[in-house]
């Protein structure tokens, strides 16, 4: 009678078959997704996921007491601008608002002049010729109005994004928020894993979670066809005879020393 898959007794024969790897769980996971303290309770949490960038977000953000730490995101891709001050010289552009010649000091933003008492926010009319400015949706406003009407909130430190917006889980993230719990690195665009709710970069969630395959010692990942056979776990396409490389998917096979066999090989092959 053939013998059990995981047995690695040798020189006996077992018959494999084949399993498609579901969305992946690592050994002795219940499969329930935890919520960690920065994701909104009773919110859907996939167990993979990619990054997109995009600054249009609406709906409630998670409490600021993160499980990631609570040091303070930097904009470095920051959307503020500042207009350029240029002295009264020779030059005599056209201002952007009201179509007529600058004759004096003059402002330069967005590639265009503009006098200094014209350059205002577009919402409460103020001055930014000395403030920073965001452009939106063609209009001009100053920091603060962008910030207040605009501006996304970080799901992990409840501040203002000004910069560049990481969208996952159904929040929005400052870059430096949204990170690898094992390595602290910036998810950014990548594909991340959880794990009881903890974002994890694909290489430190294999590295940790991840099942290796006998074969080829890569991780199994969901989707690939894997089967079970002398205690361990392969890739379909790695469990081969060690002589000749004939698939034994859903074959009889042998083993010596934890080595497959095919049926040819098994009685002429010393290890």
């Amino acid at each position: 009678m053939p013998e059990s898959l995981d047995s690695p007794t040798s020189g006996r024969p077992g018959v494999t078959s084949l399993t498609a790897a579901a969305a992946f769980k690592p050994v002795g996971s219940t499969g329930v997704i935890k919520s960690p303290s920065w994701q909104r309770p009773n919110q859907g949490v996939p167990s993979t996921g990619r990054i997109s960038n995009s600054a249009t977000y609406s709906g409630s953000v998670a409490p600021a007491n993160s499980a990631l730490g609570q040091t303070q995101p930097s904009d470095q891709d920051t959307l503020v601008q500042r207009a350029e001050h240029i002295p009264a010289g020779k030059r005599t552009p056209m201002c952007a608002h009201c179509n007529q010649v600058i004759r004096g000091p003059f402002l330069v933003a967005l590639g265009k002049s503009w006098h200094p008492e014209e350059f205002n926010c577009a919402h409460c009319k103020n001055t930014m010729a000395y403030i920073g400015f965001v452009e939106e949706k063609g209009a001009l406003y100053c920091e603060l109005c962008y910030e207040k009407f605009f501006a996304p909130e970080c799901g992990r430190c409840q501040r203002k994004i000004l910069g560049e917006v990481i969208s996952a889980l159904k929040q929005t993230w400052h870059v430096s928020c949204f990170v690898c719990v094992a390595c602290g690195k910036p998810i950014r665009n990548n594909v991340f894993h959880l794990e009881d709710g903890e974002p994890y970069c694909e290489t430190d969630y294999y590295a940790l979670f991840g099942t290796i395959c006998h074969g080829c010692e890569f991780p199994i990942e969901a989707g690939d066809m894997f089967l079970e056979a002398l205690g361990y776990t392969w890739h379909d396409t790695c469990f081969v005879c060690s002589v000749c490389c004939e698939s034994l998917e859903g074959q009889t096979f042998f083993s010596k020393k934890d080595k497959p066999l095919c049926k040819k090989h098994a009685h002429s092959v010393n290890f």
